[in-house]
Parts: C-alpha cells; structure tokens; sequence
C-alpha cells in the first residue's frame, strides 16, 4: 500500500475500525440474502394493522427510501471514527443485531400486501423497479430502520459531533421510517421491532465481555494484516534496492 494511500486512510479511519466496519457491511448482506435464500419456500405471516392498511401509498418517497443509502454510508464512518472502546462497542452491537434479524427471518418470516403500480408515470415505474429487485421478505424487523436508527444512536452522545448534525441524523432516521410506510415496504411493528432492536443491541454491546471478546478478535485480525503489509513493503524496498 502506497505511503499517500495509507495516510489518507488514516485520516478518514483509524486502523482499529477498518475491519469491524468491512465486517459489519459483510454481515448485513449475508444474513439478508442468506435468509431470502434459506426462508424462499417458508410459509410467511402478514402482521399488517387496520393502521397500516389506512396509511396512503406515496411513491415520492422512493427518493428517501433510496437515498438513506449515503446516510448510512457517512454516519457508520463517524461511528467507527470514535475511540476504539465506543467502536467496538457500536459494531459488537450491530454484529448481534443482524443475529437477532437472522433468527427472525427464518423462525417468523412474515410478508405485506403491495398496491398496485401498474400505472403511467416516472415514479409507478420505479417503484416496479424496486418492487421486483426487492421482494416482500426479511419484513421484521426491518433492516432498513435497523440501520438508520442506529446510525443516529451511534452518535447520539458523541459531543464531538455537532449537535445540528445529531438532530438531523435524527429526523433523517424518522423520514427513513416514514418512507418503508409510504412505498409499502413494511409495517407499522417492523419500524417498532427495529428500533427496540438497535436500542437493546446498544446495551449489550456495551457489556465489557462481549465487545472486548469483538476487540480481541479484531485487534488480532489487524495485527496480522498490518504485520502482512509492513514485510510486503520491506520486500519491495529489497527488490528496488
């Protein structure tokens, strides 16, 4: 790794948090597309409420929908910029999270009804778009309020944020909420069980055993690699010399 590459990385992430964050990325879509694949042929359960059912269909919302993808992005690397104690806590977290949705997924898979969008117009074509890329399954909790919650509770106490910018991490999380409604991608108790989720997964990833068991491991991982590089790069000043 080139010296200007590794000196920007640091900038923009201390060596403890690079592997805790590529895991945590890994994870997710392991045990979302894992659980497709395993829960296919299960027979699924729509926990939908008369609430919901009353709820309008806005498809405008898409743009949120999708667009949380950046907030996700930014915010988990504000997390994972923190002191190691607080990432590792924060991953240890999200790590037990998705075991929690995983189990979900396979013992209770639950689906939802969709509206009908066969009609003209831009946005009743992508919501076809995203309505087949991404089946009703993996329903609760939702992943996508899972992950936007926690990226507002991951800073939510971090002083060296602005408070301007914890606030709208907040209100950002909420309209993410908001648009799994409005397209009709989940419930009413998906946004419940995933906010109860992040909360509880918080907690316990602050209990000293576990995230400190989750920083052995990635302090070993790090080493290795780190070790890995540092003779690699001593090898290639041995050939130029």
């Amino acid at each position: 790794m080139p010296d200007w590459i590794g000196q920007k990385r640091k900038r923009l992430l201390p060596g403890y948090a690079v592997l805790p964050l590529i895991f945590a990325v890994a994870v997710n879509f392991t045990v979302y597309g894992g659980a497709q694949l395993l829960a296919l042929d299960l027979p699924r359960h729509d926990i939908a409420s008369p609430l919901d059912n009353r709820l309008p269909f806005i498809p405008q919302f898409l743009v949120v929908y999708l667009g949380c993808y950046l907030f996700w992005i930014v915010n988990y690397i504000l997390i994972a910029r923190q002191d190691k104690t607080r990432c590792y806590q924060f991953f240890t977290a999200d790590f037990l999270s998705r075991i929690v949705c995983l189990i979900f997924f396979l013992a209770f898979p639950t689906t939802n009804i969709r509206p009908d969008v066969s009609g003209p117009g831009f946005w009743n074509h992508a919501m076809r778009i995203l309505y087949a890329l991404d089946l009703p399954l993996n329903l609760f909790p939702s992943v996508h309020c899972l992950v936007s919650w926690f990226c507002y509770i991951g800073i939510r106490r971090n002083t060296a944020i602005p408070l301007w910018y914890r606030r709208c991490s907040c209100v950002m999380a909420i309209l993410v909420f908001i648009s799994t409604l409005a397209v009709k991608q989940h419930v009413v108790i998906d946004i419940v069980g995933a906010v109860v989720l992040a909360e509880a997964c918080l907690r316990l990833g602050r209990i000293p055993v576990l995230y400190r068991t989750y920083g052995r491991i990635f302090d070993g991982m790090y080493h290795l690699f780190t070790l890995r590089i540092h003779h690699q790069h001593q090898r290639s000043q041995c050939h130029e010399t």
